[in-house]
């Protein structure tokens, strides 16, 4: 181990630990990685084969971005180290909430703060899974979704687990948009 190298994973843990502090959402975070990372540690054309990648992929977009530079910057070491900048603030960021949390969890009014958030998540994901909707071109593709989205919506009433509509819906998807 040299110090170029201990430099090198230093670096990428502090980038990452910077870019989790700055920013709390994907896209955003995306936006300061590409600052830091793109013509520095990787070419712009690798940062974006990067991010299209962790857009395909399952998890989160953050971990999976983590460990695409960190390996291109420093290998395997270098993933370790931009995993730990990148899980630590949201970490201690959780137990700090928990912990605040825990100390208020008899308390009626967090009843309420949480019965309150609830549809509002709700609305969230309403919107996401209208704009997912949308994106389809042309009105075959649309008609195609909806029967994909009501069929999943009916498996999912009839409780069958997430992952196997999940996996049903895209192989109906491959039958349905050839």
């Amino acid at each position: 181990m040299n110090r170029s190298e201990v430099s090198a994973w230093l670096k990428l843990f502090w980038m990452f630990l910077k870019v989790n502090l700055l920013s709390p959402s994907g896209p955003a975070s995306i936006g300061l990685l590409y600052d830091e990372a793109a013509g520095k540690l990787m070419s712009e054309e690798r940062f974006v084969e990067a991010v299209g990648f962790s857009n395909v992929l399952p998890g989160s977009e953050a971990l999976k971005l983590a460990m695409f530079v960190g390996h291109a910057a420093a290998g395997i070491p270098g993933v370790l180290a931009a995993l730990l900048g990148a899980i630590l603030p949201p970490t201690v960021m959780m137990l700090v909430v928990a912990a605040i949390l825990q100390q208020f969890q008899n308390e009626q009014w967090l009843g309420r703060f949480v019965g309150g958030m609830s549809p509002a998540v709700a609305a969230l994901m309403v919107l996401v899974g209208w704009e997912l909707f949308r994106a389809g071109t042309g009105k075959n593709i649309k008609i195609r979704s909806l029967v994909i989205a009501t069929l999943a919506a009916l498996a999912l009433w009839l409780n069958i687990p997430a992952p196997i509509v999940l996996v049903g819906a895209g192989i109906l998807g491959v039958i349905l948009f050839r």
